[in-house]
């Protein structure tokens, strides 16, 4: 697959930072965070096809389907941060969303040569994680022609999987061939070609939203609270005592009694807003409704 950086936007100069390397270092810093300002937007500018994305995520997972994010580079470590975040704030297993990158864990720290441009490596990753056709799959790739990516999304269309990608560029080959495009079109990096600054921003804000929906849709999320987190250090316990608390109007000394005996937040919280105290019942309740509370309340209001 040859490579034009002629044709990417993302490769071009950009004419605001030109002068960069002779400014003051507070100019430095203004020309970055003026870049960055124009991000929000282009990601608004996608919200609709966002959004489809989601759904389609959230239709995967209750039907036993992952969220694969694939990606290489920076793009990769975008992938790995937003997956592996999801257990510890919405307690979902580490396979339903994951990432996997070009090289391997190892690529995370230190880059792997030539990874990124293998057109086998990513289909083998695929099979390694037994992929099914239950699967989302998702390329992440600024310039949208990454061979680890492209050729691994082909291999996902064969086996039926949905597919979609985040690209920094219009008219990308990842984007034409998957079914849920994501194209963000940042325009000219602070430093050219530097894609793990607006593009890396980007593709990261975009996984915020997709993982994120995807749980509140899951019904993981009570009004803005993190009902799922797992309380695996003091801040977090401090937190769970405290959304008890904010979401019931509960004392903190009664929080903490009902998070030892229910063992978590969303158990202690069904129990407090509908005065069931039987655990069992409450985790029959949460089975019926695939993990989802208020879904998991009417199933207890209505017997």
């Amino acid at each position: 697959m040859s490579v034009d950086l002629k044709k990417l936007s993302t490769e071009k100069r950009n004419v605001n930072t030109i002068d960069i390397d002779r400014v003051e270092t507070l100019e430095v810093l203004k020309k970055i965070n003026n870049e960055d300002k124009i991000i929000a937007y282009k990601v608004e500018e996608e919200l609709e096809k966002i959004s489809r994305l989601v759904d389609r995520v959230v239709e995967a997972f209750y039907h036993d389907g992952r969220l694969i994010y694939m990606g290489a580079g920076t793009s990769g470590r975008i992938g790995v941060i937003d997956a592996v975040e999801c257990r510890p704030t919405f307690s979902v297993s580490d396979d339903m969303v994951q990432c996997l990158m070009a090289g391997g864990s190892n690529a995370f720290l230190s880059a792997v040569e030539g990874a990124e441009d293998s057109t086998t490596l990513g289909i083998e990753d695929l099979k390694r994680i037994n992929l099914t056709k239950n699967d989302v799959v998702v390329g992440i790739a600024a310039s949208g022609r990454t061979p680890y990516v492209v050729s691994a999304i082909n291999f996902a269309k064969e086996l039926g999987c949905a597919t979609g990608c985040i690209v920094t560029v219009k008219g990308s080959i990842l984007a034409s061939i998957v079914d849920y495009p994501i194209e963000v079109e940042v325009g000219q990096e602070v430093i050219t070609g530097s894609t793990r600054m607006k593009s890396g921003t980007a593709q990261k804000m975009v996984c915020n939203m997709i993982s994120t929906a995807s749980m509140i849709k899951m019904g993981r999320v009570y009004e803005n609270y993190m009902i799922d987190v797992q309380a695996t250090n003091e801040k977090l316990v401090a937190r769970s005592v405290k959304i008890l608390c904010e979401a019931s109007g509960i004392e903190e000394d009664e929080a903490k009694e009902y998070l030892k005996k229910f063992g978590s937040v969303k158990k202690a919280l069904i129990s407090i807003l509908t005065k069931e105290e039987d655990k069992e019942k409450i985790e029959e309740a949460l089975e019926k409704a695939h993990g989802h509370m208020r879904n998991a309340m009417e199933v207890l209001k209505n017997g």
